[in-house]
């Protein structure tokens, strides 16, 4: 038998089949474009839909599928397919998207009146929350919402709806605003004290209809006069503002109604089922860093309301110098370590007097600091004096507030 390799008596290598030459193989159409036969193209479709074909492949089967209805209808199947094989994509902004495009603004063009850092958080929760209202229909402004808070070291909470939840904000915001010399958000409705939660109770009592989304123009007004108001400010960002009870000085209590706004943009968020994330970490370290430092004046009003014992080694010490402490350590997002004086809110916190180790999530810690997580469950990790722990995590939640 003549072997098909040898010709005249000599072998020969065979040659390397060229691709045109099978049925169906690709083709250089006369423009350079790939030609490939219908049960080609009909075989690339699941490729397709998945996005892995070559350049060519892909120009040559959408070519296809403009002419072929089997195919078209084939191709549109199986992208919907894929679709269900892949995650759902959260549609809410990166929350620190804002301040990256904001930076990089003004890196380019600085303000002539730049809004002072201490106020940026602010500005940026109230327009995370504007963001999020402006999403929302008409009668999802009426879903029910339950404010939390932490009371006498027990829950508390109070139903409203969203638009309840913005006439709080607009109402609490409004010591912000009358500290500024703006206008008033409670008009001529008087409240029996300056405190939040009875500015917001005569508000409510005053408005002869539930509220509506027409409140949010209000408040969104107030939002927009404070940041440019404190701009104007300058060194006076200690001027104090009057909650009542207690006072902030103006810097802090800018930090604490950008706090409120997160937590209650997460309670409005939570209410319409709206994907809401945490603030930027540059953000949610400010706000953690106002509570560790609330924390000594919160642990003595406490202590002399008999509800934090004085520890079973007191080290008292006059003002500004070292004392007992706990290390207040906050992991992940906003993280850092924080000393706490425990005997004196005018002690130094002191490593060398460091008494107890808490360590907690940073989200995890302003939820406990918003009354909307049990102080028992908290701590993620915890070492040294038990009484001096639950102390702190008590007076944690003890910030929170309707």
């Amino acid at each position: 038998m003549t072997d098909p390799h040898e010709e005249n008596g000599h072998r020969h290598s065979p040659r390397p089949a060229d691709p045109s030459d099978a049925a169906g193989g690709p083709l250089d159409g006369p423009d350079g474009t790939v030609t490939l036969e219908h049960h080609v193209l009909t075989s690339l479709l699941g490729a397709w839909a998945l996005a892995a074909c070559s350049a060519q492949e892909a120009a040559a089967v959408e070519e296809h599928l403009g002419e072929c209805e089997a195919c078209a209808d084939e191709a549109l199947r199986l992208r919907e397919a894929v679709a269900l094989l892949q995650r759902p994509e959260s549609l809410d902004l990166d929350p620190a998207l804002r301040t990256r495009v904001l930076d990089g603004c003004l890196e380019r063009r600085p303000p002539r009146i730049p809004v002072p850092a201490w106020a940026t958080p602010y500005d940026a929760e109230t327009a995370r929350l504007d963001a999020l209202l402006q999403d929302i229909g008409d009668a999802e402004w009426h879903a029910p919402v339950r404010l939390r808070w932490f009371e006498a070291d027990g829950a508390a909470s109070r139903r409203t709806t969203v638009a309840g939840v913005i006439s709080h904000l607009l109402t609490v915001d409004g010591l912000v605003a009358v500290t500024l010399g703006l206008a008033d958000p409670l008009g001529d409705i008087t409240a029996s004290t300056s405190a939040p939660a009875n500015r917001t109770e005569a508000y409510w009592r005053a408005s002869h209809y539930p509220p509506t989304r027409a409140v949010r123009a209000p408040w969104r007004a107030q939002s927009h006069d404070i940041v440019r108001t404190v701009s104007f400010t300058g060194d006076a960002g200690r001027m104090p503002v009057s909650y009542g009870d207690f006072e902030l000085p103006l810097h802090d209590a800018m930090l604490d109604r950008a706090f409120e706004c997160w937590v209650h943009a997460e309670d409005i968020a939570d209410a319409v089922d709206y994907p809401y994330e945490p603030p930027s970490a540059r953000h949610l370290n400010r706000m953690i860093d106002l509570a560790a430092r609330l924390l000594p004046g919160v642990l003595a009003a406490r202590r002399r309301a008999g509800l934090a014992a004085p520890g079973a080694r007191p080290h008292l010490v006059t003002a500004g110098e070292p004392g007992r402490s706990l290390r207040l350590e906050i992991e992940g997002s906003g993280g850092g370590e924080w000393l706490i004086p425990l005997d004196s809110p005018g002690a130094v916190g002191s490593a060398d007097h460091e008494v107890a180790h808490v360590a907690l999530d940073g989200v995890e810690f302003c939820r406990l600091a918003a009354g909307h997580v049990p102080p028992a469950d908290a701590a993620a990790g915890q070492l040294g004096d038990r009484e001096a722990i639950r102390d702190v995590l008590f007076a944690a939640a003890s910030l929170s507030r309707m």
